[in-house]
């Protein structure tokens, strides 16, 4: 593959690629523009070995039961230097009689394939749109040997992108946060939460373009995330052998090092915290770091330079940038040769880091320890890095990567009841269809809780939303309530909590952002990484919770509405009153037609009666007076 390595320069587009369902074969890659292997025609099936689920996410599983969908899916470089291969495919079928070139493997009434774009870009929505306008006449020439439109559509693809800038409305193209937060309301919060903590979460829903769609405007919702924070998202071995699946375990530092933490761990975590963060002082410390040549939670440089890098631009970073307070100096020595270094187990190495470039586009540079491109905040955080996958899709083929012991942690998603069966494999599962999030370990429930200041923030969204839903004029587009502004607001609460997390004495700003969840938080990866950093545009960020203040009524009140919505109790409870509610005003309206007849009747009859009373009495012959007696109406 390394000859085509020399033409990724043309364009950010790598291949168009038609997959097919064969009777006997199954799913197969039918053509590819250019050829998948260099030595093979354009018609070849044969795929690298590290692209070999490529025809069940192309073509997804239970796709016959949909006319048409779209699948967004991740494939894993075919060599060192290159990033997440990001997929984009268009499925549709077609009666096989209605075809005006029939082949002879054409055995089913219907025809079913799918055409898909392999991109270097995440630009989803936009080669989505594109690539739905090929397929349907590509379908509508009801001869599948016209191949000449798919290399049009390569040329045009690398012609019109290249260049492109990943900014703007082009990367969020078809992702709504505005739909995202009318479906899961105040719920959306603890997704966020959810995958800053690294777990492993399951997205279920069918079809495929809704579950794909939910889950890529989660991540959305992080800054940089899509445009630079997915590029080693992919990086998965198949699994071949077991002999081999050991080797790769004793080649890296400890099984342990891609284990999620689990919540249970937050006990001991400030202290790890501090250890992880604080860099060795060249003297007089060495004698109490003993034994830390085995320790497994080391942060490393990254493993691959950027292209423009070489090894003579490497250089030494003074350690003494990574500052420590006297309070975790004191705790750094009662620790002793418990704890270790940030990024080394050899006692007096100096911290490598790469330089970062005077200048970068839009203010974006290579990050030091990450080999993301940061923003001047340090962000995007490197969350899908060091063994945590994002997948969008997940075929069934892929299901063994759930328990691989070289993925600590992923964000998949899933449309065969299979995964969703198997719970232990996952952390959290999230049905989009119902809008629930089924977190197992009540641990973790605990952590993700919602803090007074988090319910304000997530209220304040869910209101802007829901007002402004009916703005015919914007549809969505406006500020206040609109899509960028949900993504703005989500970057000032990542800002606002990162800011706190640098305070000294900061346990009352951290408290308003759950202090199991900062405890957990810290102890991740990602915000390692991030620490280990001096981020100076971070002083111009005021920290504290954005909606931090005083208790009032409608804070308990907003916590018992989330309760209700959001715990099994209050589901309970919520379920009987709406049971409840209906029986009495069905039971009332049974009840209200028999008495309001008789109400009715006798409203008629004391009418008569008055009426009766009001007129004057008739002329008669007088007669003997009798006795007056009571009337009771």
């Amino acid at each position: 593959m390394e000859s085509h390595g020399k033409d990724e320069a043309k364009g950010p587009v790598l291949h168009i690629v038609v997959v097919g369902f064969h009777h006997k074969k199954g799913c197969q890659v039918e053509f590819s523009y250019p050829p998948l292997m260099p030595d093979e025609g354009h018609d070849s099936n044969l795929l690298p070995e590290e692209w070999k689920y490529l025809p069940f996410l192309a073509l997804p599983d239970g796709a016959h039961n949909y006319q048409e969908d779209t699948v967004y899916f991740h494939l894993p470089p075919l060599s060192g230097d290159m990033k997440c291969v990001y997929g984009v495919s268009c499925y549709r079928q077609i009666e096989a009689k209605a075809l005006k070139v029939r082949q002879a493997d054409v055995t089913r009434e219907t025809v079913q394939k799918s055409v898909c774009v392999l991109s270097r870009v995440p630009l989803y929505g936009l080669l989505q749109a594109k690539l739905q306008l090929i397929t349907h006449a590509y379908f509508e020439e009801k001869d599948f040997s016209q191949i000449s439109i798919l290399k049009e559509l390569y040329e045009h693809m690398n012609g019109s992108l290249r260049g492109s800038a990943l900014e703007g409305s082009q990367v969020y193209l078809g992702l709504s946060p505005r739909d995202l937060i009318l479906q899961f309301q105040h719920k959306v919060l603890i997704l966020f939460k959810l995958i800053l903590l690294e777990k492993k979460v399951l997205f279920y829903v069918s079809p495929v373009n809704r579950l794909v769609g939910a889950l890529m405007t989660v991540l959305s919702l992080f800054p940089g995330m899509i445009e630079h924070g997915l590029v080693d998202s992919s990086h998965y071995r198949p699994k071949s052998s077991v002999s081999e699946d050991l080797s790769l375990v004793e080649s890296v530092s400890g099984a342990e090092e891609f284990v999620s933490v689990s919540a249970t761990d937050i006990d001991n975590s400030t202290l790890e915290l501090e250890a992880g963060q604080t860099t060795r002082r060249t003297s007089g410390s060495q004698s109490s770091r003993t034994g830390t040549e085995g320790d497994n939670n080391h942060l490393k440089p990254p493993s691959r330079t950027s292209p423009e890098a070489s090894d003579s631009d490497w250089e030494t970073l003074d350690p003494s940038v990574l500052e420590e307070s006297p309070k975790e100096a004191a705790e750094m020595k009662e620790a002793g040769s418990e704890l270790s270094d940030a990024f080394d187990s050899k006692p007096g190495t100096p911290i490598t880091v790469q330089p970062q470039a005077a200048t970068g586009q839009g203010g974006v540079t290579q990050g030091l320890v990450s080999g993301l491109e940061e923003d001047q905040y340090g962000l995007p955080l490197p969350i899908f890095t060091k063994g945590y996958l994002c997948l969008p899709y997940m075929a069934l083929q892929q299901h063994h990567l759930l328990s691989d012991v070289t993925v600590r942690g992923f964000v998949a998603g899933a449309t065969n009841i299979l995964f969703h069966q198997q719970r232990h494999l996952s952390d959290a599962i999230v049905e989009v269809e119902e809008a629930r999030i089924q977190i197992h370990d009540p641990e973790l429930r605990k952590v993700l809780s919602l803090t007074t200041a988090d319910l304000r923030f997530a209220d304040y969204l869910v209101k802007h939303v829901t007002e402004n839903r009916d703005d015919v004029f914007l549809d969505g587009t406006g500020w206040e309530g609109g899509d960028e502004w949900i993504r703005a607001q989500f970057t000032l609460y990542l800002h606002s909590l990162l800011s706190s997390t640098l305070q000294q004495d900061n346990e009352r700003l951290l408290a308003d952002y759950g202090a199991p969840f900062i405890a957990a938080w810290k102890i991740t990866h990602n915000y390692r990484v991030w620490y280990s950093n001096k981020h100076p545009a971070m002083a111009h960020i005021t920290p504290g919770h954005p909606f931090q203040g005083q208790y009032s009524v409608a804070d308990v009140k907003l916590r018992l509405s989330h309760s209700v919505q959001n715990s099994e109790r209050g589901k309970k409870i919520g379920n009987a009153m709406i049971t409840t509610s209906r029986s009495m005003v069905q039971t009332g309206k049974a009840v209200g037609q028999s008495v309001g007849g008789a109400l009715t009747s006798a409203k008629s009859a004391m009418s008569s009666w008055f009426s009766t009373l009001a007129q004057p009495p008739a002329v008669s012959a007088p007669t003997s007076p009798e006795p007056a007696t009571e009337v009771k109406p």
